[in-house]
């Protein structure tokens, strides 16, 4: 394990100073061990106050030229510095590789909203490419002042303003601000989406003139990973450390009543935290901790949680809970009439499980309170959050607590991570030492937030010439914010639940993002109640792409179903609905690399067990755009599915890293086909009972797809949209449209495990 410490002679402005040395690697997110002293420098007023409205928030040169970016989002795995370092590179002038992007620590960066939603470039990016921009435009003035010539005749080259006429007359960026700060105010336009931009001043550079975003450039931290040279947040270790344990009840919302403490009396250390509902346990070493958790002798509550028998059981429940909202997203026409005197009507319903993140690692984080003040290392989406959630734990101001990101397991939502840094804040505050909490596979699958269930019923009225004259979507399903996504109150924590703190259970949902056209259209969703209202299991909130697949799967398979009862291409009936250019170009290009051959699904020339198919699905998600082809093969023996190759046409405006996109998508792809093949949280009347990867099984490497071809269209003359999860969205429904063209069976429920697949065949 990894020891931290504070260096008491290190500086945010020694850092600047030295320059060289603020890099660990290029193009690489800033090492742990380079930031712990930026406390003590802010103490000291080394750097100017940290917010939004100050370039100095964003930017700064260093000694030798090279330059810091401060970005206030935090990267899932994907490459995102990079991204972020080409486009700080590209309006500054200066090499990819002096550039070095220092991610989410509260004590270096502003809050731009965590990670989350595909904001990453679209948002953060696009703040920092803006504030580059800026920058360069004042480097530029300044180099004007100092070597006499007019802005306007004076141009950058690797980080050096030069003449264009005369390139003797020169100043280099180190020359003219190295190891100091901006001074310099920007301004928010809220009339464009809350971006940061300084009016009347610099613009960015027209994509004509880029010559570094838009190419592929790799990630130095894959060595790092593979080479176990970097520090996950598991690795984090500070002196006088214990290491900390909750205890979950065997029953949900059982509490504990009474406690034996002298249980664990022979483990060395070992101390017990109990406070009204939460119990947990320290000790000097983790395997003590552990024992402690396993041996101390516990008397629960009795609890009958309403939960429904099991996972089948389910759908039934949402189907009669009662309504706790309800919304209509988008209704035009006369539907009822539409539907009154259609000569026919299509409709179906499809169901979707609760899904945990089951991240490859379960949560870690770590607190410390000393001298007033407080320390965070988390794995957190969204450290800002995190921070201000155990500063209202401790019961300390935000300012006095420091949040740190640590890359930890992925998790793409509100996984446990916020879970483990408010357990770890309760206990450090009961024992007064630093508490570091690694929660265990059981817990991390068990207990983490869950994708919400829900069921989704579709119809569509069809008149006697064969044309969709009507059509009604409508979700029914838990809240995908049963549990707030930001992690900065204690109510959306189980500590804080089980500290008795007052909940706020939250609605929300969603419909359909598309832009199908019908004369008659109503989209709506409605939330229910959640199962239990304190400390649950089954709580629900953001899991990547959030109600996304659900709700894609539904209405994408619905559009295959409407196809099949006109006995027409799948593909031909989107083309015939969609108006909007950009969706119409993203359904033609996946179609066009597939190689799909125009006829209705599904396939009538196929005998024996083995048989293929192919499904197409669309989506759109916050202005970017999807089309996937599915092709999979079916084993009608086993009901084996293998979704062998995907063809996806992707369209999110500018591409700033070609390459980084790419595996991005794959990245969408994979665990797309996961959730849609296996992933399902079984649960009793007593407990969640998905609780390890053989009762929460997720796709293995022999599942995985052959081929994923990209069709990546880039518009640089559009803003940068999110990549992180859009293509994630139409997977299921690509898959469950090419099981049918295969077999002629529609499964309308996710997943599509073999025993399920086999039943339906039957």
């Amino acid at each position: 394990m990894t020891k931290i410490e504070k260096s008491a002679a290190f500086s945010r402005r020694s850092i600047l100073k030295t320059g060289g040395a603020f890099v660990v690697s290029i193009g690489s997110p800033i090492g742990l061990d380079t930031l712990l002293g930026i406390n003590a420098a802010l103490a000291q007023g080394a750097k100017p106050p940290l917010v939004p409205g100050e370039l100095s928030s964003y930017i700064a040169i260093n000694a030798d030229g090279s330059v810091s970016a401060f970005f206030g989002k935090m990267d899932m795995g994907q490459g995102l510095h990079v991204a972020v370092g080409q486009m700080v590179a590209e309006e500054l002038d200066v090499p990819f590789g002096r550039v070095t992007v220092i991610m989410c620590d509260t004590a270096s960066s502003v809050n731009q909203g965590g990670a989350s939603g595909s904001t990453g470039i679209q948002t953060g990016g696009r703040q920092l490419r803006v504030a580059a921009a800026e920058a360069r435009r004042v480097l530029v003035e300044m180099a004007a002042e100092k070597i006499g010539v007019s802005a306007d005749q004076l141009t950058v080259t690797d980080g050096v303003v030069h003449s264009k006429s005369d390139p003797a007359k020169k100043a280099s960026y180190a020359d003219l601000i190295g190891g100091r700060y901006f001074n310099v105010p920007l301004e928010w336009n809220k009339q464009i989406g809350n971006q940061l931009y300084a009016p009347g001043k610099a613009k960015p550079k027209p994509p004509s003139e880029y010559k570094i975003v838009g190419q592929s450039i790799n990630r130095e931290d894959i060595a790092l990973k593979v080479f176990c040279r970097q520090d996950f947040v598991t690795d984090i270790s500070v002196p006088n450390m214990v290491h900390g344990r909750t205890i979950r009840p065997p029953v949900a919302g059982a509490v504990p009543v009474k406690v034996d403490e002298s249980s664990i009396a022979d483990i060395p250390g070992a101390k017990v935290v109990w406070e009204k509902a939460f119990l947990g346990v320290v000790a000097d070493k983790e395997w003590d901790a552990i024992k402690a958790a396993h041996k101390l002798k516990i008397e629960w509550s009795n609890a009958a949680p309403p939960f429904p028998e099991n996972a089948s059981a389910l759908y039934d429940h949402i189907r009669k809970a009662p309504v706790r909202m309800r919304k209509v997203e988008k209704e035009n026409g006369n539907l009822d009439e539409a539907f009154r005197t259609a000569t026919r009507v299509v409709e179906a319903e499809y169901e979707w499980p609760f899904q945990s993140h089951a991240s490859m690692g379960p949560g870690c984080a770590l607190v410390e309170v000393k001298d007033g003040q407080a320390t965070l290392w988390s794995g957190s989406q969204k450290t800002h959050y995190a921070r201000d959630g155990v500063a209202a734990m401790l019961g300390m101001p935000p300012e006095k607590v420091r949040g740190i990101w640590v890359s930890g397991p992925g998790a793409y939502g509100r996984s446990d991570a916020g879970d483990a840094a408010m357990d770890a804040a309760v206990l450090a505050k009961a024992v007064g030492r630093p508490v570091r909490v690694q929660y265990m596979r059981d817990e991390g699958t068990g207990w983490d937030p869950k994708g919400p269930a829900s069921i989704h019923r579709a119809r569509a009225a069809i008149d006697a010439a064969g044309n969709v004259v009507a059509y009604e979507f409508a979700s029914k399903a838990f809240s995908r914010l049963d549990v707030f996504s930001n992690e900065s109150k204690p109510h959306d924590s189980l500590a804080g639940q089980l500290m008795g703190v007052p909940l706020k259970s939250g609605d929300a949902f969603n419909v359909p993002s598309e832009t199908y056209e019908f004369a008659n259209k109503r989209t709506l969703w409605e939330t229910i109640p959640p199962l239990l209202d304190r400390a649950s299991p089954l709580r629900t909130a953001h899991l990547r792409d959030p109600v996304g697949p659900q709700i894609h799967f539904a209405s994408e398979s619905f559009m295959d179903e409407l196809a099949a009862a006109l006995r027409i291409d799948p593909v031909e009936l989107r083309l015939r609905h969609l108006k909007d250019p950009r969706d119409i170009a993203v359904v033609k290009a996946a179609a066009e690399k597939s190689g799909w051959v125009s006829r209705p699904s599904p396939r009538r020339d196929q005998t024996g067990d083995s048989v293929t198919g192919r499904g197409i699905a669309y989506a759109q998600r916050n202005g970017t755009r999807v089309a996937i082809v599915a092709e999979v093969d079916v084993d009608r023996r086993s009901g084996k599915i293998w979704a062998r190759k995907f063809t996806v046409a992707h369209d999110c405006g500018q591409i700033i890293n070609p390459g980084g996109l790419k595996l991005t998508i794959e990245g969408n792809i994979v665990q797309g086909t996961s959730r849609t093949m296996w992933e399902e949280v079984q649960f009793d009347r007593k407990n969640v009972t998905s609780i390890d990867w053989l009762t929460y099984p997720i796709l293995d490497i022999t599942e995985a797809p052959e081929t994923i071809d990209v069709v990546a269209i880039n518009r640089p003359e559009l803003a940068p949209t999110g990549a992180g999860e859009a293509s994630m969205r139409p997977v299921a429904a690509a898959i469950g449209n090419a099981i049918f063209d295969a077999t002629g069976v529609r499964i309308r429920r996710v997943p599509f495990s073999p025993d399920r697949v086999k039943q339906a065949l039957s």
